[in-house]
């Protein structure tokens, strides 16, 4: 099998950002390991989450009977150092309820650093940091 490019390395960490987003948008938190590393140290408005575990708890936790999310993000840009990146976008998550249009909008900007595992990349680090809100 021949060697990742640069450019298949952008494409895989770009495609964790649509990974993340479809496993909250499913509350599937269980499959948090898909798009984290184990040893992953996570930072955002709502506090600092260290390891898989943790971060995993924190995601079943979080979760809002009748409420559900839409994750999108955007502009994402990736500057790769060998077996190690740094990834930024922005993030815009819509709250919702079945049939309804959003009750609360969010941007936010996330800033992450992933690393290249044998399972593929993984973000090992990430910090959250709210933009904005619009409570409708």
């Amino acid at each position: 099998m021949p060697a990742a490019t640069p450019a298949d390395d952008r494409a895989e960490i770009t495609d964790l950002f649509a990974h993340l987003a479809n496993l909250l948008d499913e509350c599937r938190h269980d499959d948090a390991g898909t798009v984290y590393h184990s040893d992953v140290v996570a930072r955002s408005p709502r506090g600092d989450l260290h390891g898989l575990d943790e971060l995993t708890a924190f995601l079943k936790r979080s979760w809002v009977e009748d409420q559900r999310t839409q994750h999108m993000h955007g502009d994402v840009l990736v500057h790769l150092d060998g077996n190690r990146a740094t990834a930024t976008a922005n993030q815009l998550v819509h709250f919702y309820r079945d049939g309804a249009a959003p009750h609360r909008i969010s941007g936010l900007r996330v800033a992450c650093t992933a690393v290249r595992t044998p399972m593929g990349w993984r973000f090992s680090e990430m910090q959250v940091t709210l933009a904005w809100t619009d409570e409708r």
